[in-house]
Formats: structure tokens, C-alpha cells, sequence
């Protein structure tokens, strides 16, 4: 599946799935830690309620102003997990039905907002500027991991489906910003070639000749960019001379 329309599905497909877990929760379901440390169901919808509005505002070229309505005047923290963990903090106590409909509503929004722009419009987000079309499949990998956050939450196991191609293309492409980030610069252009949940074959290749190359299943890639586990724990391998560091830093989100 390529382009802006299969991203799109595939970000309702994960709502939906997130959705089902959700709408047959008791109060003690919610209330269920997760392994986001200090979050349990409640907070981990909570948080995507919000980065969900947060992605409208800034798909509407406003996101400094929806930061704003989402702080309420508090002051920004240092770091993307600081700030988020605050804004949580100050909105928990909504009742879980209301937030579970909070939470449809925002999704809802968020898939009919990015549906009517143009996905190569540039917007600001956490990480800075990108295409609409990268916010797109950044809030399909945040849906995702965090459905899996709820899921192991309340132990219903999740079987991982070919739509995590937008996620494994997402943490290939963004591979530049997380050496970045990290103070660090890639030797050279890095080729994935990943095999699907169903078997198929995802290669991710560079304009230019490889230096290196991380094989392996692609439900994996993803898990690790997700930061939900270690690769040594997985069946990816690579070779070349940031094998190892494009393994430590990749990942999906700011």
C-alpha cells in the first residue's frame, strides 16, 4: 500500500482497533497501569486525545495556538516527554465514558482534517517542519504503539497486519533526524529489507549505494522504533558501520 489514501485507511483501521479495545472497558479496565511509566488505559487515551487535537491545530496551521489551548497558561516543559506527561497530568479526571468519547470525536476530526489538505503541505509539529503527509503516518505510529500499550494492559493479545509498513517507511525515512537528535551523523545512506507479517518483502532503498543494511521481520523494526523493545530481543540483524547506532536511535516519533 503506498500513498496519502492507504495511510489514511490505515490510521482508521488502528482507531478502530484501538476502539475495540476500549468500548468494552469497565472502571477497573482503565484504571489498569500500562508500561508507559506512571500512566494507566485512562491516561494513555488521554494523551492521544490530545496529540490527536494537537495534530488538527497543526494541520490547520495553527499549532503554537493549539499548544497553547492544550497548556491552559502552565508552563512548557524542557522535553517532548516532560511536556506531554504534564499535559496529562493536568487534564486527568475526565469519566472514562466522556473521554472515550472525547477521544472518538478527536480521531474522527483528525482523520477528516488530514483527509481535505494537501499532503505535501509543510506544518509544523513537535519535531519541527514536515508534509502533512509524515504527520499522516506519525499519528498512525503513535495510534499504534499506544494500542499496544493498552492491549498488554488488559491482555488481549494483537496480531501485527501488513498496514505497519507506513510505521517501518516512517522510521526509515526519519532516520536522519534521529541521529540528529542524538548529536550523531550517519556514515553513510541505510537500506531496510524487512519481511512483512504476511510473508511479503518491504525494502527500503537509498538513492545512493547502501553502507548499511538492517534485515529482519519488519513487526520487529517497528516495535523497536517504538521503543518497546531492545533489539538484541528481536530477529533484526544489520551490517555496516552504523548497524548498531540506526538500531539504538531509529524510531517513530519526536
Amino acid at each position: 500500500m503506498a500513498g496519502h489514501d492507504a495511510i489514511l485507511e490505515a490510521l482508521g483501521e488502528q482507531h478502530g482497533a484501538l476502539d475495540a479495545l476500549l468500548d468494552p472497558l469497565d472502571d477497573a479496565g482503565w484504571a489498569r497501569p500500562t508500561r508507559c511509566e506512571g500512566w494507566d488505559v485512562a491516561d494513555v487515551v488521554l494523551h492521544l486525545a490530545q496529540t490527536d487535537r494537537l495534530a488538527v491545530a497543526s494541520a490547520q496551521g495553527r499549532f503554537d495556538d493549539g499548544l497553547a489551548v492544550l497548556a491552559g497558561g502552565a508552563e512548557q516543559q524542557g522535553n517532548v516527554d516532560d511536556g506531554a506527561a504534564a499535559l496529562v497530568e493536568q487534564a486527568r479526571g475526565i469519566a472514562n465514558a466522556a473521554l472515550l468519547e472525547q477521544w472518538r470525536a478527536g480521531a474522527a476530526a483528525l482523520r477528516a482534517e488530514l483527509a481535505a489538505r494537501d499532503p505535501h503541505r509543510r506544518v509544523t509539529w513537535v519535531a519541527g517542519q514536515l508534509s502533512l503527509y509524515t504527520l499522516t503516518a506519525t499519528r498512525l505510529a503513535e495510534c499504534w504503539i499506544h494500542t499496544g500499550d493498552v492491549a498488554e494492559a488488559i491482555g488481549v493479545p494483537q496480531v501485527a497486519t501488513d498496514a505497519l509498513e507506513h510505521v517501518a517507511r516512517l522510521a526509515w525515512r526519519t532516520l536522519p533526524y534521529a541521529f540528529r537528535r542524538d548529536g550523531r551523523e550517519l556514515a553513510g545512506a541505510v537500506e531496510f529489507d524487512l519481511v512483512a507479517p504476511s510473508g511479503a518483502r518491504w525494502r527500503f532503498v537509498p538513492d545512493s549505494e547502501p553502507a548499511t543494511v538492517i534485515e529482519g521481520p519488519g513487526a520487529d523494526l517497528c516495535l523497536v522504533a517504538a521503543r518497546r523493545v531492545a533489539p538484541a530481543e528481536t530477529g533484526l540483524r544489520g551490517t555496516g558501520p552504523d548497524a548498531q547506532a540506526v538500531l539504538d536511535l531509529v524510531r517513530t516519533y519526536a
